[in-house]
């Protein structure tokens, strides 16, 4: 069985995420959607939308609507759909969902009530189509932002079970139009069980995280019951096409009941053609998303880079440590601290930051401020504000670095 340590454990991570070397460039947008394997889509705008925070921080200073040219274009190139979250993801892989299509068509429940009216609404996606929430009454009753109209919740009941497709946005909005008018008629054909979807996609979570655990697989496609059962039979079988690895001090997988020795057990699971050279090259410094998929698994950023990560922005503001949406920022292929970022004109507003603990402000404040600067150019800012810091001597010597 292959042995890792844990820090070659996390370069390879860092190359399967596109933030070590050059190969992460590479396709541009479109190349780096393919290697990640999926993208979260949020709605919260601080600095930037999710999507293209996760863009940038592979790629630099991507132009922004470069970034939404290629993640929704015509012909499409992309789909959304429910991965890890609510996903862009590469066209090519709309045959593999149709395991949890079949699972909603199913229960024909999610978060609301199906209404009567779906199948006219499907209706008027065939003759009218494509077409947003606006065009058939709006997406909202009036009240809070889960009281959504019968419409809304119709559209989005076709878009579970398939009959419908988000290709490409408008101001936000999803455009639905007929699956069969937008996904690719090969692509559409494919009629797979749901074994074959759940091992397909094991095998490219494998490859997007370069090495995970069973809990990261099942994190990163959210899995349980009997989906969760195929891919366990996947990884003792081989059939995902993962190589079974131990990473020294990952926690340790108990003994089967084969009765096999702990030591012959493995606790994680490797992209086996990143196995087969060392990482190289240059570890990219730039702020991260909350929705990126390197830190999408909280216990599992905990265990790669020591880095204790809670999203605040759903804690009360007197409780508060770190801000409303705390970035961490990546440098030297570690997560050195985080940073909570506002924007007032065209300056870029670091309201608190802080290094992890054990860090010197003389030792990272120049990595620190490169994060802080490239992304402010990128937003289209030309300034830079520290506010607050932690140690309190880092915000001076960061608005001294910044100043230069």
């Amino acid at each position: 069985m292959t042995e890792l340590t844990a820090d070659e454990a996390r370069r390879l991570i860092l190359r399967a995420q596109g933030l070590l070397g050059s190969d992460g460039r590479q396709g541009g947008v479109q190349g780096m959607l393919r290697r990640l394997g999926a993208v979260q889509l949020d709605t919260i705008s601080v600095l930037a939308r999710s999507h293209e925070l996760v863009a940038y921080a592979r790629l630099g200073a991507v132009g922004r609507p470069a970034v939404e040219r290629a993640y929704w274009d015509a012909p499409a190139r992309s789909f959304e759909y429910w991965c890890h979250a609510a996903c862009i993801l590469p066209i090519e892989n709309w045959p593999l969902f149709a395991f949890r299509r079949r699972a909603y068509r199913e229960r024909r429940f999610r978060w609301h009530e199906v209404p009567d009216s779906v199948d006219k609404l499907l209706q008027q996606v065939r003759d009218h189509g494509p077409l947003t929430t606006a065009d058939v009454g709006g997406a909202k009753n009036g009240g809070p932002w889960w009281d959504w109209s019968d419409s809304k919740i119709g559209l989005e009941w076709l878009l579970d079970i398939g009959e419908v497709v988000c290709t490409r946005r408008v101001g936000w909005r999803r455009v639905y139009d007929l699956a069969e008018r937008v996904v690719p008629a090969g692509l559409l054909a494919e009629d797979l069980t749901d074994e074959e979807c759940v091992v397909r996609l094991a095998g490219i979570a494998g490859r997007s995280l370069g090495v995970a655990t069973r809990a990261d697989l099942i994190d990163f496609l959210r899995l349980k019951g009997r989906s969760a059962e195929i891919l366990d039979e996947a990884l003792a079988s081989g059939a995902a096409g993962l190589t079974p690895v131990r990473v020294a001090g990952w926690p340790a997988v108990r003994a089967g009941r084969n009765g096999s020795a702990p030591g012959a057990v493995p606790n994680a699971w490797a992209d086996p053609a990143a196995l087969e050279s060392e990482p190289r090259g240059r570890h990219r410094t730039t702020l991260v998303s909350p929705f990126d998929s390197l830190i999408w698994h909280r216990g599992r950023t905990e265990r790669v880079f020591g880095f204790a990560y809670q999203l605040e922005l759903y804690v009360p503001k007197h409780k508060r440590v770190h801000g409303y949406f705390t970035m961490p920022v990546l440098a030297g292929g570690r997560l050195i601290g985080r940073v909570d970022p506002a924007r007032e004109g065209t300056t870029l507003v670091a309201r608190k930051v802080s290094l992890e603990p054990g860090l010197t402000s003389a030792r990272w404040v120049e990595a620190m401020g490169d994060a802080l600067r490239s992304a402010a150019t990128w937003v289209g800012c030309d300034t830079v504000r520290v506010e607050r810091a932690d140690p309190p001597e880092l915000a001076e010597a960061l608005n001294t670095t910044l100043a230069r």
